[in-house]
C-alpha cells in the first residue's frame, strides 16, 4: 500500500495546485528521488512542462513532458496524462480529480487540494476511497 500525503493549500484554483507541484517535484528531485506528476489533460501537463522551468528564478528541475513524441522517461521527473507511458517512480503527484488506477506503482502519493470547494469535495472522497482501500494517510496544511 501506498503512503498518501494530503497537502491542504490555503491558496484557491489551479494554478496555486500547479505551483505546489512544481515546488514539491523540487523537493523530491533534490533529495534524489524519481517523480511523475499527473496531469489531467494534456493541455495542462503542457503548462506543468512550462511551468517547472519558470515557477521559481534559479531553479532547476530536469523533467520531459510523456505527451510530447520525443519524451524520454530517463528524466528524474515525468509529467503525462494517461496511464501508458511512464516508467515506475518514487512519487506520483496527482493533479487529477479521481484516483489514477495505477497508483499501486507507487510507494508515496501526493495529492493537492486548493482551497475551493469543489477541489475539497473531490478530495475528500478521494481520501475516504484511499483510506478504504487500505492506504496510509497523511494531511499536511500548507
Amino acid at each position: 500500500m501506498a503512503r498518501v500525503d494530503f497537502y491542504i493549500l490555503s491558496q484557491t484554483g489551479q494554478h496555486s495546485r500547479q505551483s505546489f507541484a512544481c515546488r514539491l517535484a523540487e523537493k523530491a528531485y533534490r533529495l534524489n528521488h524519481t517523480v511523475h506528476i499527473h496531469a489531467a489533460s494534456r493541455s495542462d501537463a503542457e503548462r506543468l512542462d512550462e511551468l517547472l522551468w519558470t515557477f521559481r528564478d534559479g531553479s532547476f528541475v530536469p523533467h520531459h513532458c510523456l505527451t510530447k513524441s520525443v519524451a524520454s522517461q530517463e528524466s528524474p521527473v515525468t509529467i503525462g496524462c494517461d496511464d501508458k507511458q511512464f516508467a515506475p517512480r518514487d512519487l506520483l503527484i496527482n493533479l487529477c480529480d479521481d484516483i489514477p488506477p495505477f497508483i499501486e506503482a507507487f510507494p508515496r502519493v501526493a495529492e493537492l487540494v486548493s482551497s475551493d470547494s469543489d477541489c475539497k469535495q473531490l478530495s475528500r472522497k478521494r481520501f475516504a476511497a484511499y483510506r478504504d482501500q487500505g492506504h496510509s494517510l497523511e494531511t499536511h496544511n500548507v
